[in-house]
């Protein structure tokens, strides 16, 4: 998640996209992230990026001051819930409930084809427990990685670092995102054992390729 908010192109182009389609994030979001992370956007400091998240606040009926990091110190939460309102648990139970359909209309297609291959009530429900469990732990993934972001934005962080101008350009510029990162991974419990390991062999590869520049063949720079 981190090579995705700031080093995308470091990821598989298609991976990428699976996971820009999950995790329903505005993209004037995550391009105010990358300028937090880069220096482009510094609370206090006037610097010309105050419309990139404007623009945001008019889509969601905010107030424009809010998405001005010299009026705004730090952006408050409800633009990172884009439209679930102020309460940090309640976007997090969204993003479950969200993440749970989202990943449930397309588990639950694939686990009944291969259920159909010898049809009967005990591969049905098979499949349909299969279905529930994967949409669980992606929806769960979802929201506690974005639940990681608000603990070190609005509940803990403050509390530890302060609330100093400076304090809140750390935690927005890596801190809240590393946060995310370290949370989110427990999700994986929800699966049994076995899934754990594949899940393990399809993402610490990705994982690792993230640490070195990624080189596309010929015809994919076309």
């Amino acid at each position: 998640m981190w090579a995705w908010i700031y080093s995308p192109d470091r990821l598989p182009r298609s991976y990428n996209k699976w996971i820009k389609t999950a995790a329903m994030v505005d993209h004037r979001l995550l391009l105010a992230l990358q300028r937090m992370r880069f220096g482009e956007i510094k609370y206090g400091l006037e610097t010309g990026q105050a419309p990139l998240l404007q623009s945001m606040c008019t889509d969601l009926n905010l107030p424009l001051s809010y998405g001005d990091p010299v009026q705004s110190i730090p952006y408050p939460c409800e633009i990172v819930h884009m439209g679930s309102g102020k309460n940090c648990e309640y976007h997090a139970l969204s993003r479950l409930l969200r993440g749970f359909t989202w990943a449930f209309s397309t588990y639950l297609p694939l686990n009944l084809i291969l259920a159909l291959r010898n049809p009967n009530k005990r591969a049905l429900l098979h499949a349909l427990k299969s279905s529930i469990r994967s949409s669980a732990l992606l929806g769960s993934f979802i929201a506690l990685f974005y639940y990681g972001i608000c603990l070190a934005r609005s509940r803990i962080g403050p509390r530890i670092l302060g609330t100093s101008t400076v304090a809140c350009q750390k935690i927005d510029s890596g801190i809240c995102i590393a946060s995310g990162c370290a949370v989110c991974g427990w999700s994986v419990l929800l699966e049994n054992a076995g899934r754990r390991k594949e899940l393990g062999l399809f993402v610490v590869p990705r994982a690792l390729a993230t640490l070195f520049p990624r080189r596309y063949r010929w015809e994919d720079r076309l």
